[in-house]
């Protein structure tokens, strides 16, 4: 399921430093942990699904990926998603 327009306005409005700005890395993170998090649900409801499944591990990478280039350019910003988003590195 896509998220919807509300959610992401919410979300974009939280972690990023403009307003209406979801390109930002720091607030694609944030998308992309909520879609995270809806595919793990749904995952565990629908244990047979190989297509959430693999779409999930592309997610989990493509989040991989940002946090690297979002710790390599800028520090604070990343330690403030992290801790805002609850993920442990």
């Amino acid at each position: 399921m896509a998220l919807t327009k509300n959610k992401i306005r919410e979300i974009a409005e939280k972690f990023s430093p403009k307003p209406n700005d979801t390109g930002s890395t720091s607030v694609q993170v944030a998308l992309v942990t909520e879609r995270i998090q809806y595919l793990s649900k749904h995952s565990l409801t629908s244990p047979k699904d190989n297509a959430c499944k693999r779409g999930l591990s592309k997610l989990v990478s493509q989040r991989k990926r940002l946090l690297s280039y979002l710790e390599a350019n800028n520090r604070e910003e990343y330690k403030k998603v992290i801790k805002a988003l609850g993920l442990r590195k």
